[in-house]
C-alpha cells in the first residue's frame, strides 16, 4: 500500500467518503507482473487508484473488491494462467498471485492513512498490516530503529501476549530494517504454544472440539532511503561510475582529499561531493549512523596512501559491498599492507579486488559498467543466500589472468591480387 499513499490524499473518490477496499498482493510464484505490496483500491462505485498486473486480473479483483464491501468481509483471491480456460481471468505469463482484498470503513486505520503528509521522495516509512481478524494498521516512522517489544500500537494490532510479540519481533524487524515486504504468520497465543494446543486446554475441553486457532497474519511493508554508494576517487573512472550508480537507485557520494580533483565540474551530478581524507569520512558517517549494510564502498583512488586506510575502516563495518581498483600486482600489494595493519585474513574474503566482473573492459564506461554488475550479483546473492547460483562472468577477484581484454590488431590490407587477362588454356 506505500506505492499508492502519495495518490491516495488525492484521490477524490475516497476523500468524498465513499466506502472503498484495498487489493494487494500477498503472495506471488513464478514471473509476475508486480511485486509483493503493490496495492489498488476499488470505491463502491467501481473506480479504481493503482493497477496490480497492468490488466490481466484487474477485472475479477475490481469484482471480489465489490463483492467484500457488500459482505463486509475481507477474502483472499488466487489467479493464475489456467490452460484449460483461456478466458478466465489470469496471468498469461505463467506466473501466480494472491490478493488479500478488505474493505476499509471509515473508522479503519487504513483511511487514516489519507490524511497523512507523504513525500514522494523516498523517506523512511513503513506499514504493518494485520490480515483478517479486523484488520488495522501500524504506521512506522523509523523502521531500522522499530522494536516490536516497546510498541503499544503493535500490542493493541496482535495482542500482548509476551510470546505473540516476541515472536512479532524476530520476524518483522528483520523487514522493516531491511526495507523489504513479506508476509508474518504468528501463532495466536491464548491456549497453545508456538501453534500447539497446550496440555491444559486440551484437558479443559472435549478433544473432539479442540481446534487449533487461527494464527495472526500481518504484511508487512517497509520503504527505506535510498542506499548509498561512496565513490573515493575523482577520477575518470569515478566520474563514469557516479551516473552508473544513479541509474541503479544509490545516493552516490564522491569523496577525495585532493580539492584540485574532487571539485571539478563532471563530479557536480553526484548528490554529495565531499573533499576530505577518504578514511576519516568514512569512520565520520558510520559514527553518525549514515552508512548500514545496504552501503557500497568503490574505491578508486589506486594510491596506497589512500587506499589501505580505508579498506582497513571499510573491513570492519558491516557493508554491502567493499570493491577496490588496482592490477592484480597491485592487489597482492594491498593484502599484504592490509594483514600487515591487522586486518583478520576473514575480513579480506569481503573485499572485492581487483574490483568488478570479469568482462574484459577497458574503458571507464565499460569498467562502470564491470562494477555495477557485480554489486548487482552480489546484492542477489545476498538476498537469494540458498541459490549459490554464480554469475555469468566470475568476478576479477575470483579469475585469474589479464584484467583488460586485448586490444584487437586489424589485420593489415593485402593489395589485391592482380589479374592479368588471358586465355584459359582449355579455350
Amino acid at each position: 500500500m506505500l506505492d499508492l499513499m502519495p495518490s491516495l490524499g488525492s484521490w477524490r473518490t475516497a476523500v468524498s467518503g465513499q466506502q472503498c477496499a484495498v487489493a494487494t498482493i500477498v503472495g506471488t510464484g513464478g514471473s509476475v507482473p508486480r511485486p509483493m505490496g503493490t496495492s489498488m483500491m476499488v470505491s463502491e462505485h467501481g473506480e479504481i487508484l493503482g493497477s496490480l498486473s497492468g490488466g490481466c486480473v484487474e477485472g475479477a479483483v475490481v469484482e471480489a473488491a465489490l463483492e467484500a464491501m457488500r459482505d463486509g468481509g475481507p477474502r483472499l483471491e488466487s489467479f493464475g494462467y489456467s490452460a484449460e480456460d483461456a478466458f478466465a481471468a489470469g496471468l498469461t505469463c505463467g506466473g501466480e498471485l494472491e490478493v488479500h482484498i478488505q474493505p476499509l470503513g471509515s473508522d479503519s486505520g487504513e483511511m487514516a492513512l489519507l490524511d497523512m503528509p507523504v513525500s514522494n521522495e523516498p523517506t523512511a516509512l513503513a506499514l504493518i498490516r494485520r490480515l483478517g481478524g479486523g484488520g488495522g494498521v501500524v504506521v512506522v516512522d523509523d523502521p531500522v530503529r522499530f522494536r516490536a517489544m516497546e510498541s503499544t500500537q503493535l500490542a493493541r494490532l496482535v495482542g500482548d501476549h509476551p510470546a505473540t510479540l516476541m515472536a512479532a519481533a524476530a520476524q518483522v524487524e528483520p523487514l522493516l530494517q531491511g526495507g523489504r515486504t513479506g508476509l508474518v504468520r504468528l501463532a495466536a497465543p491464548e491456549g497453545c504454544i508456538d501453534g500447539w494446543v497446550t496440555v491444559d486446554r486440551w484437558a479443559s475441553a472435549d478433544p473432539e472440539e479442540v481446534t487449533q486457532p487461527e494464527p495472526i497474519t500481518l504484511f508487512v511493508e517497509s520503504r527505506l532511503p535510498a542506499a548509498r554508494m561512496l565513490i573515493f576517487g575523482a577520477n575518470d573512472f569515478g566520474a563514469a561510475l557516479l551516473p552508473a550508480g544513479q541509474l541503479l537507485g544509490y545516493n552516490v557520494t564522491l569523496c577525495d582529499a585532493r580539492p584540485a580533483f574532487a571539485q571539478q565540474g563532471r563530479f557536480a551530478g553526484a548528490d554529495q561531493v565531499v573533499t576530505d581524507w577518504p578514511h576519516r569520512y568514512l569512520e565520520a558517517e558510520a559514527a553518525a549512523g549514515r552508512v548500514d549494510a545496504r552501503t557500497v564502498v568503490c574505491v578508486l583512488t589506486h594510491d596506497p596512501k589512500f587506499d589501505i586506510p580505508l579498506l582497513e575502516t571499510a573491513l570492519r563495518l558491516d557493508l554491502a559491498y567493499v570493491g577496490a581498483m588496482g592490477s592484480r600486482r597491485s592487489h597482492r600489494q594491498r593484502i599484504d599492507a592490509l594483514l600487515e595493519a591487522g586486518t583478520p585474513s576473514e575480513a579480506l574474503e569481503r573485499l572485492h579486488s581487483p574490483i568488478g566482473l570479469n568482462l574484459g573492459a577497458v574503458t571507464p564506461a565499460e569498467v562502470a559498467v564491470s562494477i555495477t554488475a557485480e554489486i548487482i550479483a552480489e546484492r542477489g546473492a545476498a538476498q537469494n543466500a540458498t541459490a549459490h547460483k554464480k554469475p555469468g562472468f566470475p568476478s576479477l577477484k575470483d579469475s585469474t589472468g589479464p584484467i583488460h581484454a586485448a586490444p584487437i590488431h586489424p589485420a593489415p590490407i593485402q593489395p589485391a591480387p592482380q589479374h592479368l587477362t588471358q586465355e584459359d588454356p582449355w579455350t
